[in-house]
């Protein structure tokens, strides 16, 4: 904001522009090089947050924005359309938003601080990225040790937006002397790089940030409306010492996040976790550029159980196959023996009520109730000594009752393709054969025996199964 100077007396004007002239030459100078350096220094890049600023704010102080815990906030990321700014000539740029303390005795203490919310709030995350709602935006990222950071690709020819949602709330870090009651200020800061020619995100483009504070759902709202109307109270000469509101935020250029370069080069080495959501949500419709696609989850087989020898290694890789990533750094010292010896309770209270119940299944190693148990025997080639000598059953578990989940169950017990099992059929007492169907199988007796026989059908080269 520009400020207007009074002018000088009167009596000073005479030897002021007698010392304004003699040192014009070397003013004009000096003013043509402090405007090179500001344009050379600005930002090619502009950052707007969609928030309503404070008008409970002096002139002289920094903007504040209320948010909402939870709430989807738009980031517009802007590229200024000057001929000064035609610097950025490669296609896409990395842009990482993280949320940090605005306080910097906070700052010095961020490890802890947020080791202690990661404690309290075991498998949440401080910062997420609100993926339907965010537009022009490619392969949107979040590290599990970094809760407090996103990140993703755009395009700077193009508008890019990106909703972002915090949620912690600002006397999440108050400490209870203070009862709450005045939360401490975040910061919002915005981190862009452009490729070098190894294509790692490493050239720096620009940085900006702007001062927030997150109450609880509705609290920025009643907040907003508190600080405008203690405003309107004031006389108007009072008023002229505050900040006029605006509907955005225009984050102000900063330097860069000391750990930024270094979470960019480790970005770039080694892929961070995609979020799963749709992929044409937030791509560009004419880029040849195409999100990371999520490799194919092995789904664990009930065979893979953790074992109570199993080394804190072995335990860090038994996590990650089965999806428990963000908890990784948590029982990063836990062996086999130590995870197997807590109790469901426990791991609800560390890991919470989904993840922690999913935790405690796994790793006793719980699989799923078949719906349907039946027995089947192949019909020998000549009839027993004695009934049901010799006999030997096997179990077919199905978890589907279809009609082709039975037909696979048979066809993997007796080593048959499935597609060449054409029919299944039920022999009656009476000696008809039934079609076997879908509703047959649903109304199939629990731990019902079969005598099986097969069949070879010359019409398709495939083979019918007879079950009595």
């Amino acid at each position: 904001m520009l400020f207007c100077h009074p002018q000088p007396e009167s009596y000073h004007q005479h030897s002021a522009s007698y010392i304004r002239d003699a040192l014009a030459p070397f003013l004009k100078d000096e003013e043509a090089r402090l405007t090179a350096e500001s344009v050379c220094k600005r930002s090619p890049l502009q950052v707007v947050l969609c928030a309503a600023t404070s008008p409970a704010v002096k002139q002289q102080e920094e903007t504040l924005t209320y948010l909402n815990q939870g709430q989807s906030y738009e980031i517009r990321m802007l590229k200024r359309k000057l001929v000064e700014y035609t610097d950025i000539s490669c296609k896409y740029v990395k842009s990482i938003v993280r949320v940090v303390f605005h306080d910097r005795r906070l700052q010095y203490m961020e490890h802890q601080q947020l080791e202690g919310w990661r404690w309290n709030r075991p498998g949440d995350r401080i910062l997420d990225i609100d993926i339907p709602l965010s537009e022009g935006i490619l392969e949107p990222r979040s590290h599990p040790m970094h809760l407090n950071t996103v990140e993703f690709l755009w395009d700077p020819v193009k508008k890019a937006s990106a909703f972002i949602q915090v949620n912690c709330i600002s006397t999440e870090f108050t400490p209870r002397k203070h009862g709450g009651e005045k939360g401490v200020p975040f910061r919002i800061q915005v981190d862009t790089f452009s490729p070098n020619e190894h294509g790692e995100y490493m050239e720096h483009v620009s940085s900006s940030s702007c001062q927030v504070k997150v109450f609880k759902p509705k609290g920025a709202d009643r907040k907003l409306k508190t600080d405008r109307e203690k405003i309107d109270k004031k006389a108007l000469q009072d008023r002229e010492k505050y900040q006029l509101s605006h509907e955005s935020t225009v984050l102000k250029e900063c330097s860069p996040w000391p750990d930024a370069l270094n979470l960019s080069i480790h970005s770039s080495s080694t892929p961070s976790p995609v979020y799963h959501s749709s992929p044409t949500s937030c791509t560009f419709t004419d880029g040849n550029c195409s999100p990371a696609q999520p490799g194919e989850l092995l789904m664990p087989a009930c065979s893979d159980h953790l074992l109570p020898s199993s080394s804190p290694q072995d335990t860090q890789q038994w996590l990650q196959r089965h999806r428990f990533s963000p908890f990784c750094r948590l029982f990063c010292s836990f062996t086999g023996a130590d995870l197997l010896r807590m109790s469901r309770e426990d791991l609800v209270q560390i890991c919470g009520p989904a993840d922690g119940i999913r935790l405690f299944n796994t790793m006793k190693g719980r699989c799923i109730q078949p719906r349907l148990t039946m027995y089947v025997c192949q019909q020998q080639a000549r009839p027993a000594v004695k009934p049901g000598a010799g006999d030997i059953y096997h179990a077919l578990y199905l978890e589907e009752l279809t009609l082709m989940d039975l037909s696979e169950k048979i066809a993997m017990l007796y080593s048959l393709p499935p597609q060449q099992i054409t029919h299944i059929y039920r022999q009656k007492p009476s000696g008809i054969h039934v079609l076997v169907s879908d509703e047959m199988v649903q109304n199939f007796r629990e731990e019902k025996s079969f005598i099986l026989s097969t069949l070879r059908d010359e019409t398709t080269d495939g083979y019918r199964v007879v079950l009595k």
